[in-house]
């Protein structure tokens, strides 16, 4: 089965084909620029370069967040319009799940993250049980130094895994002293081809149904929807 893996969900354009747990071709940019504008040529581009047509795309697995608002939606519409063009399964994957498979061959906590301004990140935890990855802690967005505290109680290592590492990098060492395993390459990004064979194992999804994972409002919307609570209260 052809596979067509889309990330847009953070700073990072991720493009992979895969053909049965066989990556065909990869293209990754790290690059602050528009991905809205970038997406569609690079997916073009790759096809080309492995000469494949659309017809032989079997199934499309898409980044759903958390991350940007703008990549996410970016990605999913994208992604969305193709399976619904092509008439192909498509399924969203967590962008934490994707950045989580770097430790695949880690046998304790894996802790991915992104970085969520004001202190705060968008996280989760993740295991490998029995060949597969499992999520063991929610997934949340809440102050880092919180969730450091739970990590701490666990009393086991945990990988740490991130492309904002530079920015946490003090307060996880503080924290968990020698239990937190940090990669000497700190900087990590989710890879479009780990998203192909993390949505390889899951079932299609409706199409028109599938939606971002935000974990969180947008600035916009939380001001609106305090703003109406204010109004009710006043009314």
């Amino acid at each position: 089965m052809y596979i067509l893996a889309i990330d847009t969900s953070n700073q990072v354009l991720g493009v992979a084909i895969m053909k049965n747990d066989e990556l065909v071709g990869e293209v990754i940019t790290n690059v602050a620029k528009n991905h809205s504008v970038r997406l569609m040529p690079a997916i073009d581009r790759l096809m080309n370069e492995v000469n494949m047509t659309p017809d032989q795309i079997e199934k499309i697995v898409v980044a759903k967040g958390p991350g940007s608002y703008t990549g996410v939606r970016i990605g999913l519409t994208t992604a969305k319009t193709l399976a619904w063009t092509l008439n192909i399964p498509i399924v969203g994957v967590s962008s934490l799940e994707v950045l989580a498979y770097q430790g695949r061959f880690f046998e304790s906590y894996i802790c991915p993250f992104f970085d969520a301004r004001r202190g705060l990140v968008f996280t989760g935890l993740y295991k490998w049980k029995e060949n597969k990855l499992q999520l063991v802690g929610e997934e949340c967005n809440m102050l880092f130094e919180e969730w450091l505290d739970t990590l701490v109680n666990k009393n086991e290592k945990v990988l740490f895994l991130s492309p904002d590492m530079n920015k946490h990098y003090e307060m996880i060492k503080a924290k968990l002293g020698d239990l937190a395993i940090i990669p000497e390459n700190m900087y990590q990004i989710a890879k479009p081809s780990h998203l192909a064979l993390a949505g390889s194992h899951y079932e299609a999804e409706d199409t028109h149904a599938l939606a971002p994972n935000y974990l969180r409002l947008a600035e916009a919307e939380d001001k609106w929807l305090k703003a109406q609570k204010g109004k009710s209260k006043n009314a």
